[in-house]
């Protein structure tokens, strides 16, 4: 069977390419681009992290006005591949790192990073089918949208550095608000400014202990 057609899109200056199989890249979700890009002027030194990165386009974009690596990791070989072809369509591929694996399975115990940012699957499970022209597994969040939201959270428990911040996309303030109480009972994390957007939600977090 034929591959889908590749198409392009403009994101914030950078041209991304991407077809059915990956998550169309949305406009607005340049602000994560952007608040990331800001957190990382004052961050330790280090690389920034990416996870659910898609077609690239996020983490590629905060990348690209800064000097910083990006390890950018993504589950769905499509997805992994068209972040390559970007990251090489934006000059940036001697500093991306691009790597398909579970997000379990992602980092080493001892890796630690200054800058991450997340953009999981949001949508609630029972609306999936609201949107037929996304694929289905850049999507889906589970029964309350939220499933791959917190696996991102446990990776950023284990791997964000002292000093440090991540910029975490949801849809809404309610599930920025379960998040931000289910990282208040784990002592590690701390969810503190969210961003409302009229197609979602960024948070940042930080080390509790900070």
């Amino acid at each position: 069977m034929a591959e889908p057609a590749r198409r392009t899109a403009a994101f914030g200056g950078l041209q991304i390419a991407y077809d059915d199989r990956v998550l169309e890249p949305c406009p607005w979700t340049a602000a994560q681009s952007a608040w990331a890009a800001e957190l990382a002027e004052q961050a330790p030194e280090g690389d920034v992290l990416e996870l659910c990165t898609g077609a690239g386009q996020i983490g590629l974009l905060a990348a690209a006005g800064s000097s910083r690596r990006l390890v950018a990791v993504d589950a769905d070989p499509t997805a992994a591949s068209y972040a390559r072809v970007n990251a090489r369509a934006a000059g940036l591929a001697d500093r991306v790192e691009v790597r398909l694996t579970r997000l379990e399975d992602a980092l080493g115990p001892d890796e630690r990073f200054p800058v991450v940012i997340a953009d999981p699957p949001w949508v609630t499970r029972r609306r999936t089918g609201a949107f037929p022209a996304d694929p289905l597994s850049a999507i889906d969040g589970g029964d309350d949208g939220l499933d791959v939201a917190r696996a991102c959270l446990e990776v950023i428990e284990r791997h964000l550095a002292p000093g440090g911040a991540a910029v975490l996309q949801v849809g809404s303030a309610e599930q920025a608000a379960v998040l931000r109480e289910w990282v208040r009972g784990r002592g590690v994390l701390t969810l503190g400014e969210t961003r409302v957007h009229d197609r979602g939600v960024l948070a940042r977090l930080d080390h509790a202990a900070r």
